[in-house]
């Protein structure tokens, strides 16, 4: 039993084939297993030679400097039907304004809407003035409106969000960032298109209606949205920074009234005070009206 052997029968064709298997065509590649080294699992060399970012997951959790263009373009990254989505969430907000930015605040929509608004803002002021001008002598356009338009609102827009944050981290209050901030006052000045636009007639009681609406509506917008991060703050201090936001925005809207949507704008008074653009009547009495104006004689 010992030499006993075994035949095998290999079944050969005419041209060398070694019979019919299932495979058929397929090769079989052998390959030497890396299963003893797990960390050259699922291990992925990325592209160093392309310039493109990386996926958004990846971009979100890289750090980006102040002096960097990095830091900046994050800022801009988005496009027209975003910017519209949250304009409406702005104008009807029905949920938290940060929820909307789902994390990519942006500075994009918040400089347009700022441009916008001043440039708004001059035209229709001017239009205010040239109907309280009735005609008594040559009107001419007054530059200061779009200049101090420019000021209060790019000042505002930017000043007050910044101080915020910077109160924020005073108090370690990491629940928004300055971007984050930024973007939110910047969509809060879009209620002031609408009503700069129809805020242009002579008749005061009207301007201060219409005013008085965006303030309430834009106030409405801040606090609604402000709220849940200034409580991460202990309760008197968010009481008096939520009074402090109120106060800095109606000082906000108090000045497009007076200065833009007002008869006699500071804005647009000459030196002699007489509040006419083009100048008085050079009678010699400048210096006793611009006294009975200061004291309100």
């Amino acid at each position: 039993m010992a030499n006993r052997g075994y035949d095998v029968v290999v079944d050969v064709d005419q041209e060398g084939d070694l019979g019919h298997t299932d495979l058929q065509e397929d090769n079989l590649e052998f390959h030497s297993s890396n299963f003893s080294n797990p960390s050259a699992r699922n291990k992925i060399q990325p592209d160093t030679s392309s310039f493109l970012p990386g996926p958004a997951s990846n971009r979100s959790s890289q750090k980006h400097y102040l002096w960097t263009l990095s830091f900046y373009a994050q800022a801009f990254d988005v496009d027209t039907s975003e910017v519209l989505r949250r304009c409406q969430a702005a104008l009807f907000p029905r949920v938290n304004f940060l929820d909307v930015l789902e994390g990519n605040p942006d500075l994009y929509g918040p400089v347009w809407i700022a441009t916008t608004v001043v440039v708004i803002l001059f035209l229709t002021g001017t239009i205010s003035q040239y109907l309280a001008h009735n005609g008594k002598e040559h009107f001419a356009y007054d530059f200061k409106l779009l200049s101090g338009g420019a000021g209060l609102v790019y000042g505002y827009t930017a000043i007050v969000p910044v101080g915020l944050w910077a109160v924020l981290k005073w108090w370690a209050v990491e629940s928004a960032s300055l971007l984050e901030v930024a973007c939110l006052y910047g969509y809060a000045n879009l209620i002031w298109i609408p009503v700069a636009l129809i805020s242009w007639s002579n008749i005061g009681i009207l301007n201060f209606i219409f005013v008085t609406l965006g303030f309430a509506a834009s106030a409405f917008f801040l606090l609604r949205n402000l709220y849940p991060i200034l409580s991460a703050t202990d309760h008197k201090t968010s009481k008096i920074l939520l009074i402090v936001v109120v106060a800095l925005h109606a000082g906000f809207s108090i000045a497009i009234k007076v200065l833009f949507f007002a008869s006699g704008s500071p804005l647009a008074k000459d030196k002699t005070g007489d509040g006419v653009v083009g100048g008085g009547e050079g009678d010699g009495k400048e210096g006793e009206r611009l006294v009975r104006m200061l004291f309100g004689l």
